[in-house]
């Protein structure tokens, strides 16, 4: 499988959203996420150079969702 990561916005609190996706994302699937900490509000999840899962207005990802869309890029 191709490279998982996870940016997140340190500045904005998202650092533990990130950490509990990757935990998800290692028990579920046996996948250990890259953790790359960013700004500007970022929380974007990649699978090798597509993005498969972000925040956007209104919406955050829970780690239930980024396990799924993880899964459904394999």
């Amino acid at each position: 499988m191709s490279d998982v990561s996870i940016t997140y916005c340190r500045p904005y609190g998202y650092e533990k959203r990130a950490k509990e996706a990757a935990a998800a994302l290692r028990a579920r699937l046996a996948i250990d996420a890259k953790l790359v900490p960013g700004r500007g509000g970022i929380f974007e999840v990649k699978v090798g150079d597509k993005t498969v899962s972000k925040r956007a207005k209104g919406h955050f990802p829970g780690a239930a969702e980024v396990v799924a869309t993880v899964a459904a890029a394999r």
